[in-house]
């Protein structure tokens, strides 16, 4: 009998990941297979630009309030219109891949509005969540969920943990004119 080598173990994981990645039809299916298994599904959405704590933390408890966690990534053209021209930093295809490399995550697609609502509408989830910056009456999809017979929640952030906040901490310390090398060696 012989040890997977790493190589094929990083592979396997990998691959697993992107298996977690579908489209809406997909993420429809899959919806209803579990609405008939009495399967509870929760749902998320965001640009998920940089990756941090909060993020993480986030989703881990958006992940236990169901059976099923669905994240729905902005894609680069919404990111845009929503935060402006320099962002997102990541592509679309890499965040989406990000995430879905999570274990809390169950599933991931990639959205091209700017709200969810198109989506919302037609996955219906049983839990919808999101940040607790948003207000439970301003959260899009909230009629829709709620009148299925669903919940909303709001979940509490990490204080000081932001995409933004991380951006300007690059741009401070390694912006340009710093002299700061962003692998720590001496510059000159």
């Amino acid at each position: 009998m012989s040890c997977p080598t790493m190589g094929h173990l990083l592979f396997s994981k990998i691959a697993m990941a992107v298996h977690k990645i579908k489209n809406i039809d997909e993420i429809v299916r899959i919806r209803n297979r579990f609405r008939e298994e009495g399967k509870k599904l929760v749902f998320t959405n965001g640009c998920f630009d940089l990756l941090h704590v909060g993020h993480v933390r986030y989703l881990r408890e958006a992940r236990l309030l169901g059976d099923a966690l669905v994240v729905a990534v902005n894609s680069d053209r919404s990111v845009r219109e929503i935060k402006g021209p320099s962002r997102p930093v990541m592509p679309e295809a890499e965040r989406a891949e990000v995430l879905a490399a999570l274990a809390c995550v169950d599933l991931v697609f990639v959205f091209d509005d700017p709200t969810p609502q198109r989506v919302i509408d037609a996955i219906i989830p049983d839990v919808l969540v999101k940040g607790a910056d948003w207000q439970l009456s301003e959260i899009v999809g909230r009629e829709t969920v709620e009148g299925s017979g669903g919940v909303v929640r709001n979940i509490s952030l990490v204080e000081g943990s932001s995409t933004s906040g991380i951006i300007t901490r690059v741009l401070e310390r390694f912006g340009s004119g710093s002299g700061a090398d962003p692998d720590g060696k001496a510059s000159g």
